[in-house]
């Protein structure tokens, strides 16, 4: 029987089965990245909400975990040498699950390399990029008056948007016809962009056919219309 008594964020978010992987976050883009690859590779997982509202995130228990103090995190209890794994970063995590399961990835070297570069794109570009516009866009606009801010995030995102759409010219996926772990890390940003950050007039998102055409493709797969839901919200 494994035992996460060890790790002291079990004592805040207790597990219910310590023997499958726990998973601690919350529903934002980079929270349902992981879920959505969870819920595609069949992994037995017990989800536990990371509430911002109450600062959770910086609670001793999570920091305990992840000290960099963001979602979404996770603790394996069955590492890959049999004791237990915790891991943080969004990228990081769909990886290992990519890696342990043998799935959400191309089996040939050359495309597995392909793979993992476009998932850095994501972590290195799109989620900060988008988030920055997001911020600008909706919570601070009217507070700073100094557009360049908010132009420059425009910009960038459009940049970031038209090397998705050329990827996608053609393709059913990033990878061609295999649904991977960069469509995971990607899709959630995008829907995040033009619908809770509300910015698609904003970045012309209408011009961006091939992204429209596999943004729907990808939130509408059973696994995805989980995720996003995932963990619930209290």
């Amino acid at each position: 029987m494994k035992n996460l008594d060890a790790f002291p964020i079990t004592g805040k978010w207790p597990a219910a089965n310590p023997q499958i992987l726990q998973l601690y976050s919350l529903p934002t883009p980079n929270g349902i990245k992981v879920s959505a690859a969870l819920e595609e590779t069949g992994l037995p997982y017990e989800p536990h909400l990371v509430n911002f509202g109450s600062n959770d995130q910086t609670s001793p228990e999570f920091l305990s975990l992840n000290p960099n103090n963001k979602i979404p995190a996770i603790l394996d209890p069955d590492g890959p040498d049999g004791s237990p794994l915790a891991l943080w970063e969004s990228g990081a995590i769909l990886w290992y699950l990519a890696e342990k399961t043998g799935m959400l990835v191309p089996a040939a070297p050359a495309a597995r390399a392909e793979t993992m570069q476009w998932l850095m794109w994501q972590m290195g570009g799109v989620g900060p990029m988008f988030g920055q516009l997001g911020f600008f866009h909706k919570f601070a606009g009217n507070q700073i008056e100094d557009k360049r801010p908010l132009e420059r995030y425009v910009g960038e995102t459009k940049r970031l948007l038209g090397v998705l759409d050329q990827r996608l010219e053609g393709r059913e996926f990033v990878m061609d016809g295999q649904y991977t772990i960069a469509d995971i890390a990607i899709w959630p940003w995008v829907a995040s962009l033009i619908g809770f950050y509300a910015a698609a007039d904003l970045v012309g998102f209408a011009q961006y056919g091939n992204v429209g055409r596999w943004l729907d493709a990808c939130r509408n797969r059973p696994a995805s219309l989980k995720a996003v839901n995932i963990p619930a919200r209290g």
